[in-house]
């Protein structure tokens, strides 16, 4: 029973309030307020107005008008003009009995319920007007829903937190720029998306587009693609070098895992983005590649090959081109040597016994080089080329790395 007469007390003080805006007042004239709208919704950073109608006794005078958001009544105040938050963002009008509040410049701390106060010139007749008006401002947020995959469609949101009049239409930006296509809803919907879809999107109501929302990244994820290897250092190696392969890969999120391998070989060589041979030999001929991998996939990369090639060991013709070319000379006399006679042999074999002996001129060629023969000269330029050749003993083979 308490509790009902206490809830009855309430509602009666609540419809005394009310009456004392609508009932005719101490002179017989009625007071009464109209607020343009409940609520209202306005954009981060625009200027909004607040409105209404009003009515009060004709033998009143009023002195002032004020808004405010201090419901305490008349006699417990602030006028909005004079609150630091508010100064100079607020102005005033009065048009015959029309009120209104302009508020430019709105943030979050803005979203309070406002009331339209009258000043006259009996005190007993200030009023505050109820139920005033509830302002919302609105923060606009672009939100992605789920995760982002290559080849999958991707869905944007335009987020409000509170609704706008007329329902304005929604522009779409791409980092920074109007999106291509015509959209002018709140749902951005991309089809099989790729990494060039990747970017800072944003979005604008149509009548504020100089008040964008705050522009969130979409991730696009996609396996690692473009997998190369590169050859440290690029120039020819050398029989025990060092040499150092690194595996190089375009993927979102970055590769976590890589792979070297050889071919022909069943299990790995080596793990790591680099694969280092600190000395190079005729062990690590072969092709060469690495598999990149994230949690979307893997690629393997072409083959990089090392081929070695030994240079050609020219044949050594020191003692062989000496005893080919003494035949040859000695074939060369026989075949030039003049018949003799035997009165010839028997002249010869006297000069013998005189003691005097002649040059045996027309038995045998003088080896004159000017004379040699052609079979001669060939062997003699082999002879000079073969002295002329590096022991191939004492050279190292030279090793080099091939891409393919």
């Amino acid at each position: 029973m308490a509790f009902e007469h206490l809830k009855k007390g309430r509602m009666f003080r609540h419809f005394s309030l009310i009456s004392l805006l609508m009932i005719p007042g101490v002179c017989g004239r009625a007071w009464s307020v109209e607020y343009s709208v409940p609520e209202e919704c306005a954009m981060k950073g625009s200027t909004i107005y607040l409105s209404g109608r009003f009515k009060y006794p004709n033998n009143l005078t009023v002195t002032e008008t004020f808004w405010t958001i201090t419901p305490y009544g008349y006699k417990k105040y602030t006028n909005l003009s004079d609150e630091p938050h508010y100064k100079g963002r607020v102005k005033y009008s009065l048009q015959k009995q029309n009120f209104y509040l302009k508020l430019s410049d709105v943030s979050d701390m803005d979203q309070k319920i406002y009331y339209f106060g009258i000043m006259t010139n009996d005190v007993n007749q200030n009023r505050l007007f109820y139920p005033g008006i509830k302002l919302n401002v609105n923060v606009l947020s672009v939100v992605i829903f789920g995760e982002v995959i290559e080849g999958n469609q991707a869905n944007l949101f335009c987020k409000t937190t509170c609704n706008l009049r007329h329902n304005p239409k929604i522009v779409w930006y791409n980092n920074s720029i109007p999106f291509s296509e015509s959209v002018s809803t709140n749902e951005l919907l991309l089809q099989s998306v790729g990494s060039d879809d990747t970017g800072r999107y944003s979005c604008a109501v149509t009548q504020y587009e100089h008040l964008p929302s705050p522009a969130v990244t979409l991730n696009v994820r996609y396996p690692p693609k473009k997998t190369s290897i590169s050859v440290h250092p690029s120039t020819k190696i050398v029989k025990g070098s060092s040499v150092t392969l690194r595996c190089s890969c375009d993927s979102n999120p970055p590769a976590w895992t890589y792979h070297w391998f050889k071919e022909n070989e069943a299990s790995s060589v080596g793990s790591g983005q680099s694969y280092h041979i600190s000395s190079f030999n005729s062990s690590h001929g072969g092709r060469f590649y690495c598999v990149a991998e994230n949690y979307y996939g893997f690629q393997r990369s072409a083959a990089v090959t090392f081929t070695i090639k030994v240079k050609r060991q020219a044949l050594h013709l020191g003692v062989i081109s000496a005893a080919v070319m003494l035949s040859v000379v000695l074939i060369v006399l026989f075949k030039n040597r003049k018949p003799v006679s035997p009165s010839e042999e028997q002249n010869n074999r006297g000069l013998q016994h005189n003691g005097e002996i002649e040059s045996p001129e027309g038995d045998y060629l003088t080896l004159d080089p000017t004379s040699r023969c052609a079979d001669y000269d060939t062997l003699g330029n082999m002879n000079r080329s073969s002295s002329n050749t590096n022991d191939p003993e004492d050279q190292d083979p030279t090793y080099y790395n091939t891409d393919i």
